[in-house]
Parts: C-alpha cells; structure tokens; sequence
C-alpha cells in the first residue's frame, strides 16, 4: 500500500492553511511557521494549558516522506514530497482535533509528544536520546 496522499494535488499551502485553520478553532493561542529557502519547514503552535503556556513543534519530515517515495518506488519529485507530507500533517492534526472532541481529550495531551523545550526539541525527541528517561516499574500488571 501507497503511503498516504502520495498522489495529493492539493498546494503546501492550502494544507498548511488548512492546519493553521483548525489549530486556531481549537485553542492555539499563536502559530508559526518556520521556513527554508521560501518553502514552509515546520508549524509551531502555543497552546494555554493547565500547566501554563506551552510550544508545540509540526515538523514536515520531507526527508523521511522521500525515503518512503524510494522504497515504495515512487516517482521522486520534490513537490509531490512536499504536498504529501504537508498533506498528511493536515490529515494527522485533524484526526487528532478529532479525538479531542469525541474523547473529550485535552488538546496539549493529543500533541504531547511535539511539546517542545524552548529550544525546538520535542519531548518525544528528548525521551528518544535518553536526555529524559520515562520512571517505568518493573510490573507490566498495568498494561
């Protein structure tokens, strides 16, 4: 199977738009996009929290969604990488969006792993080096 939108038409900005719109409606209290050489690289939105104001990070990924092109043995086009990543981000924050309107979920814990530090490193990131180590008991009788 295809990744996602891999044939998706639709312009990077229009999804990122797209994103913006819905980060918005949802509570984002600032959003930013970050951009390399004129083309969008990154959303980071400011979420009020109970915890206080927190910064969340929406990378592109467009080196991981051309490795996918490869080994799928899609045409390599640089565009097309753009909008399916664009576009699959889009797909994943309102899927997310989603949830915390039928789950009743906070919004902050939906997007917990893209919480950043300050610095642009994610939580997720951070955990991944092992610069923030999770206390996990030895039992699995809560999983």
């Amino acid at each position: 199977m295809a990744i996602k939108n891999y044939t998706s038409s639709v312009d990077i900005y229009t999804s990122l738009g797209e994103i913006q719109g819905a980060l918005a409606r949802t509570g984002a209290a600032k959003i930013v996009v970050d951009y390399e050489a004129g083309k969008p690289t990154a959303v980071t939105f400011v979420l009020d929290t109970p915890q206080g104001i927190r910064g969340f990070l929406l990378p592109a990924c467009f080196d991981g969604t051309e490795r996918v092109f490869k080994k799928q043995k899609l045409k390599l086009d640089r565009e097309q990488i753009e909008r399916t990543a664009w576009r699959n981000i889009r797909d994943w924050v309102l899927a997310q969006i989603a949830l915390v309107e039928c789950a009743e979920v906070p919004l902050d814990e939906v997007f917990l792993p893209y919480l950043t530090d300050g610095k642009g490193t994610t939580l997720y990131q951070l955990y991944e080096s092992g610069r923030m180590p999770l206390l996990l008991g030895t039992e699995t009788s809560s999983i």
